[in-house]
């Protein structure tokens, strides 16, 4: 298995891995335009055929906050570790660009802790992360479970950097 950034020939398979749990509402839909404007965030796994078999995206929000977003793994691939591994791969980039801290909304928070995540209250992250929200079907009452992972464990450095992004805004 191997993990490489997204390229733009993927876009059509990522779009697919993201539909078949967007249907099932556990992720929101994202368009082709949308995939294609934000591929630079994505990084893929790609199995030894050659063949995108997960995808995940890191998207930054402010100088020490990004989302993991677009996790998304082939049904046939499950369980075999992929989902860590591009877990990790978003991690990485974000330590390589300096970001401390990293969360997800997920409808799997076991999942995430044992990559490291811990949960949070929803209400502790900025508001200007909910704008995809509102294009949810589920949305406002969404249970997903809201988890950061830190380079940092010092619960006051993770509410300065909370309390930084929500005042950017």
């Amino acid at each position: 298995m191997k993990i490489r950034p997204a390229k733009v020939g993927d876009v059509p398979t990522i779009s697919e891995l993201i539909r078949t749990f967007a249907e099932r509402k556990l992720m929101i839909r994202r368009s082709l335009g949308e995939l294609y404007e934000s591929i630079r965030e994505f990084v893929v796994a790609v199995d030894d055929d050659g063949s995108v078999v997960g995808c995940a995206a890191l998207h930054v929000f402010w100088e020490d906050l990004a989302e993991l977003k677009c996790l998304a793994v082939a049904e046939s691939m499950q369980g075999r570790g992929v989902g860590k591994l591009l877990v990790d791969a978003c991690w990485d980039a974000a330590r390589e660009m300096d970001l401390d801290t990293v969360f997800t909304l997920t409808y799997v928070p076991g999942f995430f802790e044992k990559c490291g995540y811990r949960q949070i209250d929803k209400a502790e992250l900025p508001h200007k992360i909910w704008n995809e929200c509102v294009r949810c079907p589920l949305f406002p009452n969404c249970h997903e479970t809201a988890l950061i992972r830190t380079a940092e464990p010092a619960e006051e450095l993770v509410r300065e950097a909370f309390a930084a992004a929500s005042a950017a805004r």
